[in-house]
């Protein structure tokens, strides 16, 4: 899976008094995105947690392009652009149609329950990089 496609609709919940999405919003979107791919790619991060791993974000860098609204209809595209032993960078951006709302490279890296770096899971280890980053 290069190229991972999490729909979703903007509610009220998620707009400002102006009816446009409030910006740390994105970042929630996202989130569930990359949650979604990691799922659909058969990691069980329950079952990482209970064998003492997990996955913590150590860096985000996002651009804000355009306004989204209440109710609009969105799509959370995401990418897995690079990897190392023990962390992983993913390409994000919601789109409405063909327009980019916003775009992020967000940084994730394997550690232990106490903090330390680890090794991560074979399963995100042989996770196919994307060819193409938009």
């Amino acid at each position: 899976m290069s190229v991972h496609r999490w729909p979703l609709r903007v509610y009220y919940e998620d707009v400002d008094l102006a009816g446009i999405v409030y910006y740390a919003n994105y970042l929630r979107f996202i989130e569930r995105a990359r949650s979604e791919m990691v799922r659909e790619a058969g990691i069980d991060q329950a079952a990482m947690r209970a064998a003492g791993v997990v996955f913590a974000v150590s860096r985000v860098e996002a651009d804000y392009r355009r306004p989204a609204r209440y109710d609009d209809h969105l799509l959370v595209e995401t990418r897995l652009v690079s990897r190392t032993a023990a962390r992983f960078v993913m390409a994000q951006r919601v789109l409405r149609g063909e327009e980019t709302l916003f775009a992020a490279e967000v940084t994730i890296v394997s550690m232990s329950l106490d903090g330390r770096p680890c090794r991560l899971p074979r399963a995100v280890a042989e996770m196919p990089l994307a060819d193409t980053v938009p």
